[in-house]
């Protein structure tokens, strides 16, 4: 069984998209594709309720056939997004990518979330970026960092 130390954390940020323009794509494929091997980090979730729930949502992809993809075909990125093409008539509506982008890059995280990610990272919150992208790309820095220093 492999330690938490060894696992990965994810490092795509939320706010990179790939070929297709979605953000958080890339980071949704990524974190599914290191869950259905058994190497994600126990602090993030295979697919959950945010920004994961979000994107799939946004192209009217079901949860349950993304992951099954995931695990069956272990795809690259642009398999991932030749996948998806195909259940969507070969094209992303340009009003669909944009819907969940705006989506994305416009959430804001509670003050409370906000404080916790900030002071676990040992930042007081003064001039710290308050978006939800920045502060989980704060977070995943945190964790990765601490994964390295459990590694004996």
């Amino acid at each position: 069984m492999m330690t938490e130390a060894l696992k990965h954390i994810p490092l795509i940020s939320s706010g990179v998209a790939g070929p297709l323009g979605i953000l958080h794509l890339p980071r949704l494929w990524q974190k599914a594709s290191l869950g259905a091997v058994g190497k994600l980090h126990g602090h993030y979730d295979a697919c959950g309720k945010g920004f994961d729930q979000l994107v799939l949502d946004g192209l009217k992809i079901g949860r349950e056939e993304f992951l099954a993809f995931i695990a069956a075909a272990k795809p690259s990125y642009p398999e991932t997004e030749r996948w998806i093409l195909e259940r969507k008539g070969g094209r992303i509506d340009p009003s669909v990518a944009a819907a969940i982008n705006r989506s994305i890059a416009g959430y804001a995280h509670s003050s409370d979330v906000r404080a916790t990610i900030l002071s676990d990272c040992g930042l007081n919150g003064d001039g710290a970026a308050i978006d939800a992208v920045s502060l989980n790309n704060l977070d995943d820095w945190d964790a990765f960092h601490a994964s390295l220093t459990a590694i004996p």
